[in-house]
């Protein structure tokens, strides 16, 4: 009895310990790591339905470029187009979105020079697409095409087609065409095309590369610059089914009173392989990029080794910056776990599995797949014909009958079981790249759906174009690339500096953040203090005047649309004074844009005053004052993300 009365006291005070150790875990876990503060939820957990206070430093203005102003009319000695014309151009562009909106920018340039008349160019694109909707051909299924013709009416005589004969001889391959080099001088349209076409009076274009007109035109053809402006951010207005959608993504982003940034990953097959960036992926990631660079070596697009060290490259500045660091800047720079974050650009090498960390580290991060129902997206692209899959069908199901005559051949038993039947075969598996690389060497021709697909990526492209350029702050994974053709993010960049130069646009060095990488490779979720110091300095400098002046010396020379000052701005006389910045070979890039007109000066003022009230009540200071003030933000932003930290580290993408 005794040994059984001190066992039930031994067991009840161990229970007893029990309960209050998992007391004391409860109560332990109401208190952050760093020390004994008790967590407590903050505003940013919490998505209001009002408007809230915005940052400076996060969401802009920026004071050093507000005095810019978007002016790209022309000058005053500027003449009409002339009615005795040398003849019509024509032009098939071929190329994603960012090629077709620099190749029509060069286009219309090419036809003021030369006084011809231009047909509304062809975008190939839709022109292979099979069976698409006969409500939008070529150029309108991205564009409006009648405000296109009006806007440029005192700039360039545009047509929607050829006159009838002149249609019938083209289709019989009567007229030369052209296919220039990327970043054709104007001398070589005057000497070599100009004659062409005032013999046949109509000439053809062949477009490949984006750049049909080099960027930066000598002395004397600013009023060229200006016309380019004019028609990529004016005339070249998208049609107005993707504008209404663009117009309600932006205001559903915006419906809980918060900002939204906008970020392009810029992960595509087709950069990473020209790169040489193969082996910051795994597996049959890794087989396609080399693939496809074997194939640009075959075509002289790539002159180096099928097989190059990528992270010497990523090193370099030469590879796209992963999701997950994007994520990792954005914290660092004091974005809370809640902020909006919307997806652009119709492809992202890798698919979702990239975006696995960046979506654990900013939960609101979406796309226009998760902002718009499948009828809305359906609605742009219209009504089309209907195709038959290119997915392989499974073997139709064997009848009773056949199934025993199967068994009675199959020999003396003991009998194998019979195979299991036979599944369907799903579209991630063998839909456009990803299924041939297991089973041939060569990648197969693209089907009537893939090419209907990629008519559809231009749509996408545009509608999110459209929202990236609304956005309240936008950063690029990859921009000026180095392989001298346009794009995508800096479309985005030079058409926000033109629009909204204070708005808060990133451009991040890709060569001092891979480097500021390498120095926390085996923290990066920990940082020690200084080094979020100084991604903080890079990132605020990369957003004005110095990232705009480095970021130009990079992308001017390849796009004029990535950078469209001084041409395509004007300054306010009223602002202070501004340095002028010029490149190695005296040209402007920054400071030396002409003054606004008076009656642009007046209805600025008058706006200034009536923002001036709502700015001081909504917005903070844009920078901290000084260390203590950074660094009490950065402890309120660690404590916001600790759990999404945690996550990061216990969640593997690979697994």
């Amino acid at each position: 009895m005794l040994l059984k009365s001190k066992f039930k006291l031994a067991t009840a005070i161990g229970i007893v310990l029990s309960m209050l150790s998992l007391l004391v875990h409860l109560f332990l876990a109401n208190y952050s790591t760093g020390g004994i503060t008790k967590y407590s939820m903050h505003m940013d957990d919490v998505l209001p339905f009002g408007p809230r206070p915005r940052p400076r430093r996060l969401w802009g203005p920026l004071s050093t470029l507000d005095h810019l102003h978007p002016f790209a009319k022309p000058s005053k000695s500027y003449a009409a187009p002339s009615k005795k014309h040398n003849g019509f151009i024509y032009a098939k562009i071929y190329g994603g979105f960012e090629k077709i909106q620099s190749s029509i920018c060069d286009l219309v340039a090419i036809a003021r020079l030369l006084n011809a008349t231009l047909v509304i160019p062809e975008i190939q694109a839709t022109t292979r697409a099979k069976g698409i909707s006969p409500k939008f051909k070529s150029f309108s299924y991205i564009y409006d095409e009648d405000h296109f013709i009006d806007a440029l009416s005192n700039d360039v005589a545009v047509v929607h087609g050829l006159p009838k004969d002149l249609r019938e001889a083209r289709k019989k391959i009567k007229f030369p065409t052209v296919s220039p080099r990327n970043s054709a001088t104007p001398e070589y349209y005057i000497t070599e095309v100009l004659p062409r076409l005032a013999k046949s009076k109509v000439i053809g274009i062949i477009v490949n590369g984006g750049n049909c007109l080099q960027s930066i035109l000598p002395a004397g053809l600013e009023e060229f610059q200006r016309l380019r402006c004019r028609v990529a951010f004016h005339a070249l207005r998208l049609r107005p089914q993707i504008q209404a959608l663009g117009n309600q993504i932006v205001g559903r982003l915006r419906a809980s009173g918060r900002p939204y940034l906008a970020y392009h990953p810029g992960l595509l097959r087709d950069t990473l392989a020209f790169h040489g960036c193969a082996e910051l992926f795994q597996d049959i990631h890794t087989e396609l990029i080399q693939y496809r660079r074997n194939q640009m070596i075959k075509r002289g697009t790539v002159k180096e080794q099928l097989t190059v060290d990528s992270v010497s490259r990523k090193m370099a500045g030469l590879c796209p910056l992963m999701p997950e660091e994007v994520g990792l800047l954005l914290q660092a720079l004091g974005y809370p776990p809640t902020t909006i974050i919307f997806l652009a650009g119709s492809e992202t090498f890798g698919g979702q599995r990239m975006l696995i960390p960046l979506r654990a580290m900013f939960a609101n991060l979406v796309d226009r797949t998760s902002l718009c129902s499948q009828r809305e997206l359906s609605d742009l692209f219209g009504p089309e014909d209907p195709l038959t899959s290119d997915l392989p069908h499974p073997p139709p199901p064997k009848s009773e009958k056949q199934l025993n005559e199967e068994w009675k051949r199959a020999g003396p038993r003991p009998r194998p079981l019979p195979p299991p039947p036979a599944r369907p075969f799903y579209a991630h598996e063998k839909e456009g790249w990803y299924g041939w690389i297991g089973e041939n060497d060569t990648e197969p021709d693209a089907s009537p759906n893939e090419f209907r697909r990629q008519g559809h990526r231009l749509l996408w492209d545009a509608l999110d174009y459209f929202v990236s350029v609304e956005a309240d702050a936008f950063f690029p994974g990859f921009h000026n690339d180095g392989s001298g053709w346009p794009d995508y993010s800096s479309l985005i960049m030079g058409h926000r500096l033109y629009q909204t130069p204070s708005g808060i646009t990133y451009r991040p060095d890709r060569k001092i953040v891979a480097m500021l990488f390498e120095d926390v490779s085996d923290h990066r979720y920990h940082p020690p203090r200084n080094w979020t110091i100084a991604v903080c300095e890079h990132l605020n400098r990369s957003a004005r005047v110095e990232g705009v002046v480095s970021s130009a010396m990079l992308s001017r020379p390849v796009s004029f649309l990535a950078h469209p000052l001084p041409e395509c701005s004007c300054r306010n006389p009223k602002s202070p004074a501004v340095q002028q910045v010029k490149d190695s070979k005296g040209r402007l890039l920054f400071g030396g844009e002409e003054e606004c007109p008076d009656w642009m000066v007046r209805s600025l003022t008058m706006a200034s005053a009536k923002n001036n009230e709502l700015q001081n009540e909504d917005y903070e200071d844009e920078l901290p004052k000084d260390d203590s003030s950074l660094d009490a933000q950065q402890e309120s932003d660690r404590s916001d993300t600790n759990k999404s930290s945690e996550q990061d580290e216990e969640m593997d993408p690979d697994d």
